[in-house]
């Protein structure tokens, strides 16, 4: 079983649609070894995107995360990275295939419902910022 890391938005929280994201992703067959649902503070906000920290919507994005609260989900299913990401569909949900969460429920490129781990160095990275204790 590999791991990764989802993380279902703020706007999708405030929205109360958690719970119909993650029994869409049970029904795919990950399974949940760990959930938590918090907000993120600016700092570790920016560790969790640093990646982007020289990019132009690096401070919007962080302003955008810390928003509201998030969910984390730690998922565990074979080869899970490649089939969570193909779950998610792109990034922009106005290009995603229909039946992912993505199409169903993003509405933005900033605004696309959830996030997905796209290698084993971010599952650990985020995994890590998002779940110390594990």
């Amino acid at each position: 079983m590999e791991k990764t890391y989802l993380m279902i938005k703020p706007e999708m929280v405030k929205a109360g649609k958690q719970g119909e994201i993650i029994e869409f992703i049970q029904k795919n067959g990950f399974v949940i070894t760990n959930m938590r649902q918090f907000r993120f503070d600016a700092e570790r906000a920016g560790e969790f995107y640093g990646v982007h920290r020289e990019k132009p919507f690096f401070k919007d994005l962080v302003q955008y995360i810390t928003s509201g609260d998030v969910v984390g989900l730690r998922l565990e299913k074979d080869n899970a990275i490649k089939l969570v990401r193909e779950l998610v569909g792109t990034t922009d949900p106005a290009q995603a295939s229909p039946g992912t969460i993505r199409y169903m429920y993003g509405a933005s490129l900033q605004t696309n419902a959830v996030h997905a781990s796209d290698s084993p160095e971010s599952v650990e990275k985020e995994l890590a910022i998002v779940f110390p204790e594990d």
